[in-house]
Order: C-alpha cells, then structure tokens, then sequence
C-alpha cells in the first residue's frame, strides 16, 4: 500500500502526467489569479467528480506543475479547508510552451511571497468570485484589468505602475480594478470598480492626517472622482469605489467618512463576514455581485444589475 502523500511537502513518484485541456484550464486559471483554492479551480476547470479532481492536483503539486504556497498553512484549521495553488515551474513551462506566453493577471500581485498573504489570497478570491458569477448571468461579463489596460490613454500603458492613481503629488493603489458589461436588449453600458479588501487592521479613523486610515483613503478616492482622473489615466467611463469589511460594526463606522453630494454614491460598502474566518472565502461567491452594496444616504446597489 502507498503511503499518505502530505499535503503541506512535495513527494514526486515521478509519476508520468499526461496533461489534459482541464489541466491546461487550472494553469490559465493561476495565471490570471495568484492564488486560488481548489474549490475555485473545480469552478474554472470544470469535472463531474470534485474528488477526482482533487486528486489530480495532488499529482500536479507533488510532480511539480502547481505549488502550495506555504503560508497557508499558517491559519487555523487549515489542514481542514480547500488547499490553495498557485502556478509551479511545471505549468509555467507548458504556459509558454502552449501559447507562447503565460496570460497577463487580473492582480497587481508581485511574483514575490507576499508578506500580507491572507489579503492577497483574499482579494484572488473576490476578483475570481466575481468572473465565476459574471458566467452565470444572462448579459454579464466580467472585464479584467488587462483589458482595461489594452483600452487605457498610451501614456497610462507605459508607466511602471499603470494601476496607480496619481494626484497632487501622491499616488493611490487600489487592491484591484475590474469592470462589469452589462447587455440589455442590444445596448451595453458599463461599471467599473476599484476595490478596497478591508480586513479591519487599519484605523478607521486618527486624530493626525499625517497617519495612515481608511478615512484618508476614502478623502483621496474623493479627490480622483470629483476630478475624473480615472477617466483620464484610465479611459474608464466611471469609477465605483467597493470597500469590502469584516463586520456591520465596522462598516457602520466608515459610514460618516463618505463624502456628501452626489459623489458619495460612488462609496459602495459590505460586510462580508467570512473575512473573519482565517483564509475567508473558501468556496466562490455569488454575493460578490448578487447581493446588494450599501451607500451612505442613498439606495442599496446589487451589482449584478444594470
């Protein structure tokens, strides 16, 4: 009888892995999103049997196509919840070898362990959420940063940090970008986002404007809307600015800090309480865009919809 194989340490049989369109499916899927459970790639790759596929990546770790990043293993329970991918030099390989180039990422995430993993691995699993559920609504598609990249001013192209909004000399990095289509009856019309993981580490608030907070934040999302500057570094018709959070508590605490005027219709807010949990969104989630956002003084906004 083999032994157990781990699944925290690599152990290659030197097992031979005939790849199939379903592997080549999972690489394209850890290309676009740094890391992702196995949960999320059975949504992306598809398969009758979650076990069987199960064990496929298991044979895929253990002879080196796919990694498991380390750090997971970190959180409680973790032994105990879907296992995490990211791409291996195995996949990289047959990536290039495929198509001649890996797929550009939806994430701005460095290729570097990422000292905040959880939050990396958080916003992986919000972005893949919402394409898995974008494919299942009639008229919805979801657009990635690549695309609104190809589409953005040359200038914006060119720079080192094209994700970054500049203004008055200081800059603002969302945690990603990403856009709605939306099709009804022949006619398209747009949304897009920059969305803000918050997983209540940092103040909501502070005495001194020198420091760090979300408030801040907020301040300076004001600015880049009321002056369009997203339009202009971008090409994007509109920006909505999600903030997703941890607890009712916390987001009811925000609240206060979203600008007046029409221009605190673009503050989207939810608590999605599985952020608590130690890696959070385990399995995707509709209620990224089913479910409906708050905005201060103003009527909920389910994204879903037109």
């Amino acid at each position: 009888m083999n032994k157990r194989r781990s699944r925290m340490h690599r152990l290659s049989i030197a097992k031979r892995v005939a790849l199939t369109d379903r592997d080549m499916a999972i690489f394209r899927a850890l290309s676009k999103y740094r890391y992702l459970r196995s949960s999320y790639l059975h949504a992306f790759a598809g398969g009758a049997s979650e076990t069987r596929f199960k064990e496929r990546l298991g044979d895929l770790f253990h002879e080196g196509f796919l990694d498991r990043p380390e750090a997971q293993w970190q959180f409680a329970n973790a032994r105990y919840q879907p296992a995490m991918y990211e791409l291996g030099a195995g996949a990289r390989r047959q990536l290039v070898e495929g198509s001649g180039e890996i797929p550009s990422p939806v994430t701005f995430l460095s290729e570097r362990t990422s000292r905040q993993f959880q939050h990396a691995a958080l916003i992986c699993a919000f972005l893949a959420s919402a394409e898995l559920t974008a494919r299942t609504v009639a008229g919805l598609r979801f657009i990635g940063w690549p695309e609104i990249l190809e589409r953005a001013p040359a200038a914006t192209r060119a720079k080192a940090l094209p994700f970054r909004l500049d203004f008055g000399g200081v800059g603002l990095v969302p945690d990603a970008v990403f856009g709605l289509e939306y099709s009804t009856d022949g006619r398209k019309s747009y949304r897009f986002f920059a969305l803000e993981i918050d997983r209540g580490t940092m103040p909501v608030s502070r005495s001194s404007n020198d420091q760090t907070s979300y408030a801040a934040k907020l301040a300076a999302y004001h600015q880049i809307i009321t002056r369009s500057l997203y339009r202009a570094q971008w090409g994007t018709s509109t920006l909505l600015i999600l903030t997703a959070t941890t607890t009712g508590a916390r987001l009811a605490s925000m609240l206060p800090h979203v600008p007046r005027g029409i221009e605190g219709s673009s503050f989207l807010f939810r608590a999605m309480t599985d952020f608590t949990a130690s890696n959070g969104l385990m399995w995707p989630d509709p209620s990224v865009l089913g479910a409906p956002w708050l905005r201060a003084g103003q009527s909920q906004l389910s994204l879903a919809r037109p």
